[in-house]
């Protein structure tokens, strides 16, 4: 029983890497008229659980959020609206730029990242976790007001260098598996593996509600899920290796609409 054990384990991997090999082909960025968001590829009743806020499960997030958004903090005794106002005019479109460049830090930063460094300085209170449900649900309310406005990286020379960085992760083999994230998502997008279509693997929809996790999650937690699939090790939340990434996944879905809070398999 235990030869029998120790061999299936070993005829799992397998499969999964003679799968993968499969679909490999040279690399090859999609054309930016091709591209598309991962909501064409749902199946029907997951674009109706998505486009109907009352099934939407991701909008339970969002309403603790606007709770939050509301919420006084902090030594400063300070609420995001008693700085920002109301949301709905002045987050319109703002998660659809980021991440951007900041200058104290002479790097980008994501969207949660933004919100924490508000909340330190601003609030004076202690940074979210990440990964947390505070964070998630105020970067998810905050991102919903971007909903339906197209996906506009800045055009800040200063994030040149870490696009560029992004853009070579992107390609960079990783893992026991010795993949990219291009071989799957630019190279055999609208394929299936192991029975699933590959996606595009466009950001436009974070933080997003995924029906594996049964919960809300960031872009970072889909990118360590990826990192950890290709066995490789992933790096910890916030890592700047992870925005460079996220910065270039926002310039090559610029044009799509923002869909926040997504619904995705």
């Amino acid at each position: 029983m235990n030869a029998v054990r120790k061999r299936a384990r070993w005829l799992a991997p397998a499969a999964v890497l003679l799968a993968l090999a499969a679909v490999i082909s040279a690399r090859a960025e999609i054309p930016l008229a091709e591209r598309r968001s991962g909501y064409a590829d749902l199946a029907p009743d997951t674009k109706a659980m998505q486009d109907d806020d009352t099934s939407n499960p991701g909008m339970l997030a969002v309403l603790d959020g606007e709770a939050l958004w509301k919420t006084k903090a902090g030594n400063a005794g300070r609420a995001c609206a008693d700085c920002h106002a109301d949301a709905r005019v002045s987050m319109k479109g703002v998660a659809a730029r980021y991440p951007a460049f900041e200058p104290t830090l002479s790097r980008p930063v994501n969207l949660e990242q933004r919100i924490n460094i508000c909340r330190t300085e601003r609030q004076q209170a202690q940074p979210f976790a990440s990964e947390s449900k505070d964070l998630l649900a105020l970067t998810a309310f905050v991102g919903m007001q971007s909903r339906g406005q197209p996906i506009a990286p800045p055009a800040d020379e200063r994030l040149r260098p870490f696009l560029d960085a992004g853009r070579e992760a992107f390609s960079r083999r990783l893992g026991q598996f010795n993949l990219s994230c291009g071989q799957c998502h630019d190279d055999n997008w609208g394929k299936r593996l192991i029975g699933n279509i590959i996606p595009q693997a466009h950001p436009n929809g974070y933080p997003l509600y995924r029906l594996e996790w049964q919960s809300i999650g960031s872009l970072q937690r889909r990118l360590r899920n990826c990192m950890i699939g290709l066995r490789a090790e992933p790096y910890e939340y916030g890592a700047p290796e992870y925005v460079s990434l996220e910065l270039y996944l926002m310039w090559r879905a610029r044009g799509l609409p923002a869909e926040t809070p997504a619904v995705r398999p």
